[in-house]
């Protein structure tokens, strides 16, 4: 096949693509959500990346990422297609608190959130998960391991973040895309189960 076709292919939707998806890839700021699209993205993702200066030094805390130098000011997007008519489109969000406004905005039409938190800073995802749930926006929470963060138990992170026994809660690498694609997984399963005990109520 030739390279520019199979580049073509490789960005181009198939004809037979009928439903797209729109999911939010949240969480606090440097907690992996940009590593996390770009490890699913089967395009080449679109970020919105700028060196970080020393006035956001200032308001952005560097705790447990002091080797950072870049951060999402906009957005990361990717796209991942599950089947020949289903295509999934990954938003990813800026995780600090002056683009809260922003990423409100992106909660219209996404059918639900991936939820992404650090052990060492759990505290930082409850105004993630605060603004989903004001926008009623369903989600799944998906630890990213980082080397030399701590491991707690299940029951321990769940309590640490409140979460409701049907919260999906499960670890991740979000380097790695197979890692990365289970826990997409975890949230796609939940939406589908909601769904279908939505549609199943008396009205």
């Amino acid at each position: 096949m030739d390279s520019a076709l199979a580049s073509d292919n490789a960005v181009y939707l198939p004809t037979t693509v009928r439903t797209a998806v729109k999911l939010l890839v949240v969480g606090h700021f440097a907690v992996g959500k940009t590593t996390f699209v770009g490890a699913l993205s089967e395009i080449k993702p679109l970020r919105t990346e700028e060196t970080m200066t020393q006035a956001g030094a200032f308001v952005d805390d560097l705790t447990g990422t002091e080797d950072k130098t870049t951060t999402t000011v906009a957005m990361d997007f990717g796209r991942l297609t599950l089947s020949e008519s289903l295509v999934l489109y990954l938003f990813g969000a800026p995780g600090q608190q002056r683009f809260t406004r922003l990423w409100q905005d992106m909660t219209r039409g996404a059918l639900g959130a991936l939820v992404l938190a650090d052990t060492r800073r759990l505290e930082q995802s409850f105004p993630v998960m605060a603004i989903l749930e004001e926008h009623g926006l369903p989600y799944a929470v998906a630890v990213n391991h980082f080397e030399g963060a701590p491991h707690f138990a299940e029951a321990e992170v769940r309590e640490a973040l409140d979460l409701l026994p049907e919260t999906p809660l499960v670890t991740c690498d979000a380097r790695d895309r197979v890692s990365s694609t289970h826990a997409l997984i975890a949230l796609v399963q939940y939406l589908q189960s909601r769904h279908a005990h939505t549609s199943q109520e008396p009205v």
